[in-house]
């Protein structure tokens, strides 16, 4: 059984810094460090960070003992940033950079008096940051269902993690309702490079291995991907998740992982699947 894993899977640029950042943090403050929700979307990273004693709140008054707090890769509203800089503790941001692109983008279409709209999941994390940069009269929507009535001038930015599909799609489903449209293109390049190569993948294997958390937009999208193209594909968390049964009489199988999948547990599905076919 041949395994082909691909080269763009796991940590993207902002969640290496994001995740570098947490654990030298941890080496200099050996208690009370502290995220603004998870860091990343994969759990086993996020409890390998919290061995470590970092640890994921839900909001600053979540813990008493809070000497460092982290800005998620996501990032928070502008108001939620200021409340924690007023708190005195150590804040550091580790937003992704891409990330702060877009609410830049975002504030900018606010003051030169644009209504924003935001293609994204509105449940997402960076979304609802995003909505503190955009206005009171900011739109979301996901690229499926009908856009809702516009005004005259709309600006577009999009969460980073979209498929460029899908912001073709809305851009010019908005060009057909607003007089003046202004778009930035706010799609983090590893984003469409991943998606590019995974399709690609997906069409040379029997068999597709997404390797991510279920909670991570990205890694849901590549597996959603692979299922359009590959006859089968499956989206697990961890090695341990893999069964003997799905590789019968596959010749070729693939791998990728999401942006928030950690080398090490691509590593171990490989080496899972090595095992998988040398028992053959």
């Amino acid at each position: 059984m041949q395994i082909i894993v691909a080269k763009k899977a796991g940590f993207c640029f902002g969640v290496k810094r994001a995740i570098d950042m947490a654990f030298d943090l941890a080496k200099d403050t050996k208690e009370g460090v502290y995220t603004l929700g998870p860091l990343i979307h994969n759990p086993q990273v996020i409890e390998k960070l919290r061995v470590q004693g970092v640890t994921p709140i839900e909001n600053i008054n979540s813990a008493n003992n809070i000497k460092a707090l982290i800005i998620r890769t996501h990032g928070v509203a502008p108001n939620i940033y200021e409340e924690t800089m007023k708190k005195g503790f150590k804040v550091i941001d580790a937003t992704c950079p891409f990330v702060k692109k877009a609410q830049r983008y975002a504030q900018t279409l606010k003051e030169e008096g644009y209504q924003v709209l935001i293609l994204g999941d509105k449940k997402h994390p960076e979304v609802q940051a995003l909505l503190g940069f955009a206005g009171d009269n900011v739109i979301i929507v996901n690229g499926d269902e009908p856009i809702p009535p516009l005004s005259n001038r709309v600006g577009i930015i999009v969460q980073t993690t979209q498929p460029i599909e899908t912001m073709k799609k809305v851009v010019c489903d908005v060009i057909d309702l607003a007089k003046e449209v202004k778009v930035y293109n706010t799609i983090c390049d590893s984003t469409t490079l991943r998606l590019k190569e995974t399709k690609e993948l997906a069409e040379a294997v029997d068999l597709m291995v997404v390797v991510g958390g279920k909670n991570s937009s990205n890694t849901t999208q590549l597996t959603n991907l692979s299922k359009k193209i590959c006859p089968k594909v499956y989206h697990i968390e961890t090695a341990d998740e893999l069964k003997d049964e799905w590789f019968k009489d596959k010749k070729k199988v693939g791998i990728t992982g999401g942006a928030s999948t950690p080398q090490w547990l691509i590593d171990d599905v490989v080496e899972k699947l090595k095992e998988i076919s040398f028992e053959r």
